[in-house]
């Protein structure tokens, strides 16, 4: 059983920066390509950002690539979403989660495992 914990939501101005941080335990980390997805209130959850297990391969959504970049330290079982120019729309619950293929997966369902979330809120 695979554990992922959020970490380093809060409260930011627009243009402001914000480093989510997913620790994970149990399971074959180094094994899982790893997800960031996103859910606004009212909304369904959408995709953010994936990496592969090796961390060679990563790819956005459009909506946040340039601003927004994952990335992954197997040694430490954790992977980091950097959040720069943050906008109001920004604005949502942050989740992490890991699949077990390894691939690079941007749709929701093949992800096995998630945390609980942290809040990021953007004000304008």
């Amino acid at each position: 059983q695979v554990q992922l914990v959020e970490s380093g939501g809060g409260l930011v101005q627009a243009g402001g920066s914000l480093r989510l941080s997913c620790a994970a335990s149990g399971g074959t980390f180094s094994r899982y390509g790893m997800g960031w997805f996103r859910q606004a209130p009212g909304k369904e959850r959408e995709f953010v950002a994936a990496i592969s297990w090796s961390g060679g391969l990563t790819y956005y959504a459009g909506s946040v690539k340039g601003r927004f970049t994952i990335s992954r330290d197997n040694a430490k079982k954790t992977v980091l979403l950097q959040m720069n120019s943050l906008k109001p729309e920004d604005t949502a619950v942050y989740f992490c989660a890991a699949e077990t293929s390894g691939r690079l997966i941007v749709v929701l369902r093949d992800y096995a495992y998630w945390g609980q979330g942290t809040q990021v809120t953007v004000a304008s």
